[in-house]
């Protein structure tokens, strides 16, 4: 009687897990890097900047490959971490670090966005009174742009939900470890019978990426109501 069978499940299930761990660990190093590309000035900025949104444009798998050099179990950070007991190559933990990687030019380009709109003279008014950076990030940025940063994690989890070249090339496609909803519709694909598994996990992609779209357009919204009152 269930819609989804214990193999779709586990699929949904993986990239509900990838997709929350790829967001959430992305998002402290994004709004670090969206609040010094909007207000910082600094030598190879533009580069940082061309670093950040690379992933969009280059192929998803030289991305995945380029991950596998770097943090596989021979590479030179992934051997480092593998003494430390953390491996990224063939696991869940390395689906996450990839989906990641890919989501991490959309949450960054939505909260630079954000912040940009914030007039930095109710910054430096603020800093005029005697509070720190940090003070006034917290005091008088962050709660401005917050609609800005939750847009941002949405349309990330939204990716990373759907991230599958990179993914796939990273850590291959190996049932109930690294098989997330793009690997095991392209599974599905491949077998005789295996449409309709395919078809089910395809409108629960669609679902999840339509309510993440509606969601981000809503607080955009409302970040340009509250500008404009401003």
């Amino acid at each position: 009687m269930d819609w989804l069978g214990p193999e779709e499940w586990q699929a949904v299930a993986l990239s509900l897990k990838v997709a929350l761990w790829a967001t959430l660990g992305g998002l402290p190093l994004g709004l670090f890097v969206a609040y010094a590309l909007a207000r910082w000035t600094f030598p190879g900025k533009q580069l940082l900047n061309g670093i950040v949104h690379l992933p969009l444009i280059l192929p998803p798998v030289v991305t995945g490959y380029l991950l596998l050099l770097t943090f596989g179990t021979r590479g030179p950070v992934g051997g480092f971490l593998q003494d430390l007991g953390l491996v990224f190559a063939f696991r869940w933990t390395g689906a996450a670090l990839a989906a990641g990687v890919m989501a991490f030019p959309l949450m960054v380009r939505a909260m630079r966005l954000s912040i940009e709109a914030v007039d930095p003279k109710l910054e430096e008014a603020a800093a005029t009174l005697g509070a720190s950076r940090l003070w006034v990030f917290v005091t008088v940025t962050l709660p401005m742009i917050l609609p800005g940063v939750i847009a941002g994690a949405i349309l990330a989890f939204a990716k990373a939900m759907g991230e599958f070249g990179a993914t796939i090339t990273f850590v291959s496609n190996i049932p109930g470890q690294t098989q997330t909803l793009p690997s095991a519709i392209y599974a599905f694909l491949q077998v005789p019978g295996g449409e309709n598994s395919a078809m089910k996990l395809v409108l629960i992609s669609v679902a999840v990426a339509m309510s993440a779209l509606l969601l981000s357009e809503l607080l955009a919204r409302r970040i340009s109501k509250r500008m404009e009152g401003g």
